[in-house]
């Protein structure tokens, strides 16, 4: 089912003409700032970004879901489809899990995973519906998870979390993303200071069960399905538990995770400056956790996260934060959905990248509003498309990744071969 090179070849030698003048000209406008393209291209060729297992399925709202044609049966061929996207786009190296949607024997996806030439990013655990099939897991999280007023139930959550990061551990990960749907629909339901209480107590053991090396990223989440109280609401919260639960527990941003207009990039800069940015979950959102493709409603906020990362330069590295898409595709083909998503995340970290940050600084610090912001602008408005493709193309990808994807014909490929699956009356997934 791989794309061959072939296709690639092909698709590349209909562009590269084209491709190698835009990318001279851009070469030349940059040149006379003092800015090597080549240079840029490089960092932008060093950044990457995890894509999730479940995000190659066709996703869905509370009300229904419409399969797509060739869905993957399975996290075998989720990697397969894994491999497809990062064959052409080239910025996707590694995949995150989710357990138990991903189990399988560990040294059968080591197997399968060296064979595409991908690798595994973190770990996310599944506390946010029943499981019946799962022995492991026989009591229901309908009223809560790590939270839940029956030590039974949080005891149960905390062992599925320390199995999701031994087959973590067994398959080369090194980190456990832990988001909960705890909350309630109605005041005066829960007991927030309790239920909060209940939560920090049950991820310290968690973080006890780390093995070595590993980081936890605490996700956190405005609302649903909690709509009344979240137990994890906010950054706030986020930073809390990541300060008492110590020196390995980080602060996920996702950024559909928050009220509409919320500084979503001032956040980011707070949490650099705590120490406590983990990672990110990219997506875009027009209301609210709408999980839409990666820079598709709002692309300038993308880019103004991007600036923050890019200005804390030595304070992000020692970092190391983790960089993952979390989205749904609900009317797109989830791989070409992924392939755009991951390239305009790099596009904002490029278009970050040549901002004039002595000018930027400069105008800050003479309070010149108008000439800071446009100095801001004018990196986001750098067309950057030519050092995005020269960096798919140096590393093996397609010029036009989404074209060649088309012209693959890897869609029609694997709906021959998978059955069609049935449409649900809801879910994600």
């Amino acid at each position: 089912m791989r794309i061959g090179r072939d296709v690639i070849e092909a698709s590349n030698a209909k562009l590269r003409a084209d491709h190698e003048a835009d990318y001279a000209a851009l070469g030349e406008r940059l040149a006379r700032r003092g800015v090597s393209i080549d240079a840029v291209t490089r960092q932008v060729a060093g950044f990457s970004v995890a894509v999730p297992s479940w995000g190659v399925g066709t996703g869905g709202t509370r009300f229904a879901r419409f399969p797509g044609p060739g869905e993957p049966r399975g996290i075998f061929e989720k990697l397969d489809d894994c491999a497809a996207i990062h064959d052409l786009g080239r910025a996707t190296p590694t995949v995150s899990l989710h357990f138990p949607w991903d189990r399988a024997d560990p040294a059968d996806l080591r197997a399968k995973a060296a064979e595409l030439g991908l690798g595994f990013d973190a770990m996310n655990s599944n506390t946010f519906q029943d499981h019946p099939d799962d022995p492991r897991q026989p009591l229901s999280y309908r009223f809560g998870s790590l939270s839940h007023a029956d030590a039974a139930v949080r005891a149960q959550a905390v062992a599925h979390n320390i199995e999701t990061m031994e087959l973590g551990e067994a398959i080369g990960s090194k980190a456990l993303t832990v988001w909960i749907g705890d909350g309630s629909n109605f005041p005066g339901q829960s007991d927030l200071g309790r239920a909060f209480d209940r939560y920090l107590g049950a991820m310290k053991e968690v973080v006890a069960g780390l093995p070595d090396g590993w980081r936890v990223f605490c996700e956190h989440k405005m609302y649903e399905p909690a709509f009344y109280s979240t137990v994890m609401a906010d950054w706030g919260t986020n930073y809390m538990t990541a300060v008492e639960l110590g020196d390995r527990a980080f602060c996920l941003v996702d950024l559909g995770h928050h009220a509409p207009n919320v500084n979503i990039e001032q956040i980011v800069s707070r949490l650099i400056h705590a120490r406590k940015l983990g990672g990110f979950h990219f997506n875009d959102s027009k209301y609210g956790d709408d999980d839409l493709d990666a820079g598709s409603i709002d692309p300038f906020r993308l880019f103004l996260v991007f600036n923050e990362l890019v200005e804390a330069g030595g304070r992000l590295d020692a970092l190391g934060p983790s960089y993952m898409i979390d989205q749904s595709h609900n009317v797109t083909d989830p791989i070409e959905s992924l392939i755009r998503s991951a390239d305009e995340i790099r596009r904002a970290y490029a278009q970050a990248l040549l901002v004039d940050r002595e000018a930027l600084r400069g105008h800050q610090d003479a309070n010149d509003a108008l000439m800071a912001s446009e100095t801001l602008k004018a990196g986001f408005r750098s067309d950057v498309g030519p050092i995005l493709a020269r960096a798919r193309l140096d590393a093996g990808g397609a010029i036009d990744p989404v074209a060649a994807y088309r012209a693959s014909g890897y869609r029609a490929r694997v709906a021959a071969e998978r059955p069609a699956a049935r449409a649900t009356g809801g879910g994600i997934v």
